[in-house]
């Protein structure tokens, strides 16, 4: 049964009903539905419990497909075994060259690029060697007493494999970078997790553990995986045909070897260009930091939700709340109000020179308002005399007395836009590194 075919979809969640089936073989168990899963996991609990020996089920899946079962079931962690295919070691694939090379009698001069290449995949080192060998004009085994040497191009098959990948894949792979909320100054998450992704050995990531990793991307990719918009874009049905996304479980995986040796062989920078990036080099953890008063908290809420739902990353304290405790507040918040964010925004209510923290904020960053990296916006409840100085530069109002959301909204939109003109001013227009290749 395939969980790709509506029919036998219907015939997999049938099966808890059903007696004395005999064998039956679930593929691609990771794209049924979460509540077939489950009900799939309990009746291979019930089937071990009670030993029942004309019923069978095989589960087969991606990496990690496991997981899902045990995350259902925690019971079936010691009950059923689960089968790897592991990454295979070089002597291996050379291994299965040298047999393709003696059943065809042929010598390729570019096995050891192609070991290089299959990075511990048996597929990908047989589509190469198959494409050296069409190359080559052998198609059948040659005859004769001594082998023929192939003496095709690597690179050349390479990129004649890329071209045809990239006709299958491209346009798919470039709206998966571009996420849901393309801007191209953004810090591209969505990028940065297929670069990850090809990266891996295993074909796939779990973000739990691949996230830490990355400090310095923590907080972009963190908020598109736990904000739902990663689930929401591999929901696309393009998408959705060349990338899984288990999001109980926070693993980003693929399944065809095609497609990861595109990913492994993509000109990153070259493709970071194409997608439309124009600055990926980010140097401070936030875009946009908060400092108000508890007064403002219900305005300064929906301007960070308008802000991270066009694709920034706000410093907002009670998102921040489980880095927060236990820590020096001194210590944690300076350095974040001082330089750790773009721009600065400041709410100016009636209390906002009064309270302790809000003077604390703003002693960090006032040397911002002369580098024009703060955004005033004052409350309409503040007397003139509040925090006069800032009367003297650009800002933006907001009442409190009317729609916070709208204002929000409309707000927001303006501070996208000084937050992305600049990052335009503040650098080359094409400046694109990937800190993970240092």
């Amino acid at each position: 049964m395939s969980a790709r075919k509506p029919e036998d979809v219907d015939y997999i969640q049938l099966l808890p009903e059903l007696k004395n089936f005999g064998v039956v073989i679930i593929d691609d168990f990771h794209v049924l539905a979460a509540n077939i899963q489950a009900n799939i996991a309990d009746l291979l609990k019930t089937l071990a419990d009670e030993e029942i020996r004309d019923c069978k089920l095989v589960v087969i899946g991606i990496n990690r497909a496991g997981d899902s079962l045990i995350r259902h079931a925690p019971d079936l962690n010691n009950r059923i075994d689960v089968i790897k295919f592991e990454i295979e070691p070089a002597p291996k694939i050379e291994e299965v060259i040298r047999l393709g090379e003696g059943a065809l009698n042929v010598r390729l001069e570019a096995a050891q690029q192609v070991i290089d290449a299959a990075e511990g995949s048996f597929y990908l080192a047989q589509m190469l060697c198959h494409e050296l060998c069409v190359e080559a004009g052998v198609s059948e085994a040659v005859v004769g007493p001594h082998p023929r040497r192939v003496q095709s191009s690597f690179s050349s098959v390479r990129s004649r494999v890329m071209e045809r990948q990239e006709r299958r894949f491209g346009e798919a792979v470039r709206k998966f970078a571009r996420g849901t909320k393309f801007r191209p100054s953004g810090r591209a998450p969505y990028l940065l997790l297929l670069k990850w992704l090809a990266e891996s050995q295993r074909w796939d990531i779990a973000l739990r553990d691949e996230i830490p990793k990355h400090p310095e991307h923590r907080a972009s990719v963190s908020q598109i995986v736990e904000k739902g918009y990663l689930a929401t874009l591999v929901e696309s049905e393009d998408i959705a045909k060349i990338v899984h996304y288990d999001e109980p479980g926070r693993v980003l995986s693929v399944e065809d070897p095609h497609l990861i040796f595109y990913l492994r062989n993509l000109d990153w920078r070259s493709f970071a260009k194409e997608v439309g990036f124009t600055k990926l080099e980010i140097e401070d953890p936030y875009d946009f930091a908060l400092s108000f008063a508890g007064e403002d908290r219900a305005f300064a809420e929906r301007l960070a939700v308008h802000l991270e739902d066009s694709g920034f990353v706000v410093f907002y304290d009670l998102n921040e709340q489980h880095r927060i405790v236990a820590r020096d507040l001194e210590e944690f918040l300076g350095p974040i109000y001082e330089s750790g964010a773009t721009l600065v925004i400041a709410i100016l209510g009636p209390q906002y020179g009064e309270r302790r923290w809000t003077r604390f904020e703003s002693d960090q960053f006032k040397d911002g308002f002369s580098e024009g990296r703060v955004i005033p916006i004052w409350s309409n409840a503040a007397p003139s005399s509040a925090f006069d100085r800032t009367r003297e530069i650009g800002g933006l109002k907001y009442d409190p007395a009317e729609d916070i959301d709208e204002q929000a909204r409309a707000l927001a939109k303006v501070c996208a836009k000084k937050h992305d003109d600049l990052v335009q001013e503040n650098g080359p227009q094409i400046e694109i590194t990937f800190p993970s290749e240092t």
